[in-house]
């Protein structure tokens, strides 16, 4: 199996979402950003509003809708902290 990345997607009230994943895209002030495992530390600030896709092994994405806050990436993984996060509308197929 690849490596995989720990995402977790935390707002202000509650964890919305963790687990592993092959890769999240974001976009910060300095512009989008991708991170895979391995992938240097970072801390970015989240454009508002903006989504935050987590794309899982097999294909499958999960897409959050944020208003606010950070990016966080360390050796652990990338947390993103929120002031809100909620799943995106899911896009016809």
């Amino acid at each position: 199996m690849a490596n995989q990345l720990h995402v977790e997607v935390v707002a202000v009230e509650e964890k919305v979402w963790s687990g592993e994943a092959e890769m999240l895209v974001a976009r910060t002030t300095e512009g989008e950003i991708g991170v895979l495992p391995g992938h240097s530390p970072l801390l970015g600030l989240l454009t508002e509003p903006s989504q935050v896709r987590v794309k899982l092994a097999g294909g499958e994405q999960l897409t959050y809708d944020v208003a606010g806050g950070f990016l966080s990436i360390d050796a652990n993984g990338v947390t993103v902290l929120a002031e809100s996060a909620t799943a995106a509308t899911p896009e016809s197929r």
